[in-house]
């Protein structure tokens, strides 16, 4: 039987009266379809809600069977059945037209309509009313007699009204509306890097064509992206603009020109060049930056503060981010900021956020899965170029909820989705648990509800699973489990939804309509072959087969008929010629289907048939012999790992790659810490390449690695394990060295000196290189060695040089990797006797033991001691960001040592350092400068600390866990080494040094420290003081006669049942000591009365008495004996207390008959901490581990994976429920329900209304009661009443009355509070401000009251204080000083002449006086004093003699202060000096 849709004689004269009048303004398309329209002048009319549905009537019952129209693309067998579900019939299906988008574009064009004329609304309108009128659609069922007859009628028709419809376009030609024509089309170009190219194109048409570019089939949203695009349109030219191409731009470029008349389209190729030829440059390969013609600036790119190395832990949150310093500035520009996994760019999502601030690259990563693990890049592009950086994240495994069991699968996805079913594929984790993983089960849940149901009833090992049993056009996801003996783990993360629908219909569907802008719809006639039964299908192969499954293929047969088909699967065993069909129940719409239920190694035959309507078509050819198992084989394990060292936590792991394997998923690394069992996999997520760089070690430790590869089939056997390997930096050569400077000068040669370099590249320095040129004028010489050996000191002699003729210097450092870049050039020396009389610069400066706030300095002798030896050492200082004015003397006096602990200073900032020799002479040229120091504890910095033994042995201890290979501990008393033995002695083991004093004694006084070699100064000092030296002594003698210490006394408890408990507990014991339980001085032994419990793990002591008698009345005591230790506990109950306690234990006994069911011994209630945090609590009782403890707000379940349940707590017999901050998104109602097979309790709390408000009150109370009293503090702009609360609610009434009287806010007068402060600001006060001031806080009833009375002698204080602020303030700002210019002392030899200036400063301008000795002094012939504007005060003093010598002060003054400038004048005698020497 066959179906056909019948049209009305009615419809038929509409639609040629429509022709006769719209004829001329239709488009082609829709004139060649005509005949089409007319044997199907209907739609289905699709809203976003619902569909029409159609309406089949048939011959015997006249019954209406509702269908739901479907595309006729979909090629869908629509069966027709009657209520004995038998098939009668078969029915078209309804096509479907979105008149609605039609109607939208229409309607968006409303600007063109009046350019288009009356043409072209005609034929809008002649669509709209077509989408109406095809509403109303009736299919009946017909003979096939009658179908053929009124398909010859329609045909006849049809050819008749093409014939007019030609007829009448030659009569009346459409001179008005034409489709759009590409007039100049755009050409292909050729450019290079950083270029701009411009795309050109003229288009005609009308009405105006609409122009959309298109890169490589993808549109170009020009809007988006205008730093990159530039479209525009001017009249019917139309260009686009490709900024700053470079290589990804190279493309093939389209642009596509519509309008109702139809489409039209051109393409252009553009191809971008490189500058340079070579292998092709990565995604993140640095580019140079080149100029930007835009902003006519080069953009440079400045990545800081960078992100290091990351481990999360599944379920964690975890966030990447960089500091970004874009150079120029140009205003309303910004970089485009993206980040990278692996080289694949992210895309925001649920699991993904980025941000960026301007200044700061953020990304986010919410709820970490092992799929997030890899290499994390940052790539700023901007229009002159792009900058990255690349760290690696590694995510490990969350704990596992049962012992043993494997982690979670990871990178679910699914494959080949169709109607019958999917491919879910995933990859096994690095962890497989206690025992090897037994196979998998893979889980679905459709998209929109919460149900999880379980795919395969059997694990299945090969990591590729088809899942069948789908609804077809419905979404699902899923995920997947591991499982192995002890049990299933936890799921993976869930795969993305996939559409159980064949892919061309997907294709279909994504696609929409063929031109939903233009209105055409397109029609097509059903295939005329009715009733024919489909061919046989072909190529039929087996795509897939393992020991679980086969998965089959084939392509659809030629013949099909006018309808789909379905397909039945037959199988065949081998030897064998009956076939069993495989589907018996509904037949394979999609041509693949996976077969189960296969025997293992068994060898099967598969064919295929094919269905409709009309019957069974015959099979196919079969597949051939088939056995059924794994194709896929286990990976060979990699070959030969090697491991070299990186960095102090990190290593590089190289192996060979798996021999043969196919399919390959990636290797796991795992690590071994030597000494231990257990292997850590160093990466969670499978990596492809050979070489893996594993993070996250313990510097120093030993560890061995091994590689495991795996594919689909599963884990490969694990490599060879590797050579162990010690963690620590790989050994690079040194840092080049610095500051060469002239120690000393002679006439040949010349002492030099530097600077060792600040790295040693991880061993220590060898020795030093020097080489020298000549300098004559600009020209330089050749570099020439100096020295053939390497120098082992920072200092070198170098000889045989050339008077007055100028030499450059540089050094090189070496250690055990090489030679180390030669440092800078020294500035050009000559050659030339000294004649200096003061010492040289010291040399050698190096710290040690920086801190925050205070670092310690050490230096060198200077080489040139001058004329005299040196008798002490000025250490300066200062701020590295600070010029040459920025020096300033640690200290006053001479230092005698070589050494100094400089203190105060601040933490996180930058400091330098120089040294200056003393003799005799004078104070000699200042050392090379030291510095920047930063001013910080380097992160595990530990301090020496001093230890007693049990033995009494007294030791300094020194820790550090990162000690390398090669390096030691030293240890130093007053920073000279200890050589001497006598003393101390020195045990080192591993990273811990311990200096042992033999015999402590005032010989050991003084500053003791360590430092660790080859280290960038890791040290630490500890000063013994005779205070601290008599402390230890004592501890010492403590420890060598010992008394047992008790952690608790001995207490006593009543326990269930009325027992009594009396326990102690010992703090410091052995495993030998012993007890004796003694009650009234006798000893008691263990019995049917007495239990006793002596706990050697934990030193608690334990006796119990299940009941109290008069007899008990007494002493109980616990005697301890620990070798030569002893110590005695006791407890007395007698009188009054013991006949309470027997009281007690008696009933205590009694409550516990009463109470053998769960029960609340206090009801559920709330309470208020002082921290003003809500609880709600109850007690309970008599609870077994069996009784339920359920809670619930508002008649809903508190589950334990719910948020609220990280309140519940429960300790002992207390139930609470933690609500913190209450909020009114707390309020409800909530129960407490116990139950067991012995009863059942309930308690609840109504936290809505009158409880809600019930306890806020409570809230107000205790807020308002930790209210501190008033109290005053003076600004130098007013002043301020201020208290101070535990917490502050926003919703807390707080008011501020003044005299009774409210106060009103104002710009003067202001109350707030600043975070647990309640304040009122009284700016500039007033007489009118005296008076009583309250603060009123609401205490839920009536309120808290905080009094102050702001009168008499408290607002004199206060007023005072604030004048004497704002007048201190003005003061400050003007008072008279003497601002520089003086020294502090001032040596000058007799008979010459002193001038001084001194800068002065103050408004009003200071009067200026000069004292001597504290005698002021007047102008005259020997001293002439003068004053200039009012800012510089200078004194002369003419030919100056001994009796000149004396303290000299500059005294200025005016009405807000004075000061003086203090400076001291020594005026010496040649001849007299160079006589008391000679004496």
């Amino acid at each position: 039987m066959s179906g056909s849709v019948k049209v009305s004689q009615k419809q038929k004269l509409q639609l040629h009266q429509q022709l006769e009048e719209k004829q001329d303004f239709e488009s082609s398309y829709y004139l060649s379809t005509r005949s089409s329209v007319s044997k199907q002048a209907f739609s289905t009319h699709k809203t976003s809600s619902h569909r029409l549905k159609a309406s089949v009537k048939t011959e015997k019952r006249q019954e209406a069977v509702k269908l739901s129209p479907v595309p006729k693309r979909a090629k869908r067998t629509y069966l027709a059945m009657d209520k004995d579900k038998e098939v009668i019939g078969y029915v078209i299906p309804v096509f479907r037209a979105n008149h609605d988008v039609v109607r939208s574009l229409m309607e968006a064009q409303e600007e063109d309509v009046t350019e288009e004329g009356i043409n072209y609304v005609a034929m809008r309108n002649l669509f709209v009313r077509e989408a109406r009128e095809a509403l109303d659609v009736k299919v009946e069922k017909k003979t096939r007699a009658k179908h053929v007859r009124e398909s010859a009628e329609r045909l006849e028709f049809d050819r008749t009204m093409e014939e007019w419809s030609e007829f009448r376009k030659k009569m009346h030609p459409d001179r008005l509306t034409h489709p759009p024509e590409f007039i100049i089309k755009p050409r292909g170009q050729t450019v290079w890097e950083g270029k701009t190219v411009r795309l050109h194109c003229t288009v005609a048409g009308w009405p105006k064509p609409r122009i959309t570019w298109y890169k490589n089939n993808v549109l170009i949203d020009a809007k988006a992206h205008p730093e990159k695009y530039t479209a525009e349109s001017t009249y019917n030219m139309h260009s686009l603009e490709i900024k700053n191409c470079d290589f990804l731009d190279t493309a093939q470029y389209y642009v596509s020109a519509l309008n109702v008349k139809g489409e039209a389209s051109s393409a252009a190729t553009v191809v971008v060049k490189r500058f340079q030829d070579g292998p092709e440059e990565g995604l993140f390969h640095p580019k140079p930056h080149g100029f930007c013609p835009e902003h006519g600036v080069t953009f440079k790119t400045s990545i800081i503060d960078k992100f290091e190395v990351a481990f999360g832990c599944e379920g964690e949150t975890l966030s990447l981010g960089c500091t970004v310093i874009i150079y120029p500035t140009v205003k309303k520009y910004q970089p485009d900021v993206v980040w990278y996994r692996n080289s694949v760019p992210l895309k925001p999502s649920k699991w993904v956020h980025t941000h960026w601030s301007g200044e700061r690259a953020t990304l986010t990563l919410t709820h970490l899965n092992k799929e997030d693990e890899g290499m994390y890049t940052l790539r700023v592009n901007t229009k002159s170029g792009f900058d990255t950086y690349s760290a690696y994240v590694f995510v490990r495994d969350t704990d596992v909820e049962v012992e043993g069991v494997p982690v979670a699968p990871l990178d679910v996805c699914c494959h080949d989705a169709n109607k019958d079913y999917v491919v879910v594929t995933w990859k096994q984790p690095a962890v497989e648990g206690s025992s090897p993983i037994l196979g998998y089960y893979i889980d679905r849940c459709e998209v929109g509800t919460h149900h999880w149901a379980q795919c395969n009833d059997v694990p299945v090992k090969y990591a590729r699973f088809p899942v069948t049993g789908l609804v077809e056009g419905r979404s699902y996801v899923f995920r997947v489990r591991a499982f192995n003996k002890a049990g299933v783990g936890r799921p993976s993360r869930v795969s993305d939804p996939v559409v159980a629908m064949d892919p061309s219909d997907r294709a279909r569907l994504r696609a929409g309509p063929l031109a939903p802008w233009t209105g055409v719809i397109k029609f097509t006639e059903e295939e005329t072959t009715v009733g024919v039964i489909p061919g046989e299908p072909t190529d039929v192969v087996v795509t897939e087969a393992t020991k679980s499954y086969v998965v089959l293929a084939w392509k659809p047969p030629e013949q099909r008929g006018h309808e789909g088909v379905m397909y039945y699967i037959e199988k065949c065993i081998q030897g064998t010629d009956t076939w069993q069909r495989v589907n018996t129940g509904i037949p394979v719409k999609s041509p693949r289907f996976a077969i189960f239920d296969l025997a293992e190694g068994k060898s099967y035959n598969f064919r295929v048939r094919c269905c409709n309507s009309a019957g069974v078509g015959e099979p196919s050819v079969p597949t051939g012999e088939i056995v059924v198992s794994d194709k896929l084989d286990l990976p060979s394990a990699p070959c030969n790992p090697v491991v070299i060292r990186n960095t102090d936590t990190s290593v590089v792991v190289t192996w060979g790659a798996s021999k043969d394997v196919k399919h390959l998923v990636g290797y796991y690394i795992e690590s071994n810490m030597v000494g231990t069992d257990v292997w850590t996999p160093c990466n969670n997520k499978p990596v492809k390449q050979t070489r893996f760089v594993c993070h996250g070690f313990t510097t120093g430790s030993n560890y061995v690695f091994r590689v495991k590869a795996v594919n689909a089939a599963g884990y490969s056997q694990s490599s060879s394990n590797s050579d162990a390997v010690v963690v620590q930096a790989a050994i690079s050569v040194p840092a080049r060295p610095t500051n060469v400077t002239l120690l000393e000068a002679v006439r040949d040669y010349m002492v030099l000196g530097w600077t060792a370099p600040t790295n040693n590249g991880g061993a220590d320095i060898r020795g030093y290189f020097v080489d020298f040129r000549t300098v004559k004028g600009n020209v330089y010489g050749k570099w020439h060695e100096m020295n053939q050996k390497a120098l082992t000191t920072t200092s070198f002699k170098a000889e045989n040089l050339k008077e007055n003729i100028f030499y450059q210097f540089q050094v090189r450092a070496m250690n055990m990797a090489g030679v180390s870049k030669p440092s800078l050039p020294s500035a050009g020396l000559e050659c030339k006797e000294w004649t200096i009389t003061i010492p040289g610069p010291p040399v050698g400066l190096h710290v040690l033991e920086v801190r925050e706030t205070s670092v310690v300095v050490l230096w060198e002798p200077p080489v040139f001691d001058g004329r005299s030896p040196v008798n002490g050492y000025y250490l300066d200082i200062k701020e590295a960001s600070a010029g040459e004015k920025g020096w300033k003397a640690v200290h006053e006096k001479t230092n005698k040592g070589k050494y100094m602990k400089v203190t105060g200073l601040t933490a996180g900032t930058s400091y330098v350092f120089r040294v200056r020799a003393q003799n005799l002479v004078g104070v000699g040229k200042p050392s090379a400068e030291l510095g920047p120091i930063l001013a910080q504890t380097r992160p595990g910095t530990k301090e020496i600390f001093v230890d007693v033994d049990d033995n009494g042995v007294i030791s300094m201890i020194f820790e550090f866990s990162e000690i390398k290979e090669g390096s030691h501990f030293v240890w130093s008393k007053n920073y000279q080494e200890i050589t001497d033995t006598s003393r101390l002695t020195i045990v080192t083991e591993g990273g811990k040094s311990r200096a042992i004093f033999n015999s402590p004694s005032l010989e050991d006084l003084g500053t003791f420290s360590c430092m660790v070699t080859n280290t960038d100064g890791i040290s630490s000092s500890y000063t013994l003081t005779e205070e601290a030296l008599l402390r230890l002594l004592d501890l010492s003698h403590e420890h060598r006669f010992p008394v047992i210490p008790f952690k608790n006394e001995m207490a006593m408890e009543l326990l269930e049942k009325g027992r009594v408990r009396f326990w102690a507990e010992m703090e410091k014991f052995t495993s030998s000591c012993q007890v004796d339980y003694v009650f009234n001085d006798v000893i008691i032994e263990q019995g049917k009365k007495y239990t006793m419990k002596f706990d050697k793990s934990t030193g608690l002591i334990e006796l119990f008495m299940d009941s109290l008698e008069l007899t008990d009345e007494g002493t109980f005591t616990f005697n301890l004996v620990d070798g030569k230790a002893k110590g005695t506990t006791s407890l007395v109950l007698i009188g009054d207390e013991f006949r309470e306690l027997q009281r007690k234990s008696e009933f205590e006994r009694a409550e516990w008959v009463r109470k053998q069911g769960p029960h609340f011994v206090e009801y559920l209630g709330f309470t208020v901490t002082p921290e003003c945090n809500v609880l709600l609590k109850c007690k309970i009782g008599n609870i077994k581990p069996e009784t339920e403890i359920i809670w619930s707000k508002d008649c809903i379940e508190i589950a334990e994976e719910d948020e609220d349940a990280e309140k519940i707590e429960k300790k002992d017999s207390e139930l609470t429920f933690n609500i913190g901050k209450i909020s009114k998104q707390d309020a409800g109602i909530y129960e407490v329900f116990l139950r067991d097979e012995r009863g059942k309790d309930k308690s609840a709390f109504n936290l809505t209304e009158a409880g809600y408000q019930a306890v806020m009150n409570e809230l107000f109370r205790v807020i308002a009661n930790s209210s501190s009293d008033v109290q005053i503090m003076s600004t130098e702009n007013g002043i301020i009443l201020y208290s101070n609360v535990t917490y502050y609610d926003e919703n807390l009434p707080v008011g501020w009355l003044h005299k009774d009287a409210k106060i009103a806010a104002s710009e003067r007068v202001k109350s707030g509070v600043t975070g647990e402060q309640l304040w009122l600001k009284i700016n500039e006060p007033t007489e009118k401000d005296k008076g009583k001031y309250t603060m009123d806080i609401f205490d839920g009833k009536d309120g808290v009251k905080r009094v102050l009375d702001l009168t008499g002698k408290a607002w004199e204080e206060a007023f005072e204080e604030f004048q004497r602020l704002k007048a201190a303030a003005i003061a400050e700002r003007n008072r008279a000083r003497v601002v520089g210019g003086l020294p502090d002392v001032v040596a000058i030899q007799e008979g010459k002449s002193l001038n001084l200036t001194g800068n002065v400063w103050g408004e009003p301008t200071p009067e200026v006086c000069w004292v001597k000795n504290d005698k002021e002094l007047v102008s005259d012939n020997h001293y002439t004093l003068k004053f200039e504007h009012g800012k510089f005060a200078s004194i002369t003093i003419a030919a100056v003699t001994t009796v000149d010598s004396g303290k000299y002060a500059l005294i200025v003054k005016n009405k807000y202060g004075k000061e003086a400038g203090e400076f001291t004048v020594s005026v010496y005698n040649p001849d007299e000096e160079s006589k008391e020497k000679k004496d």
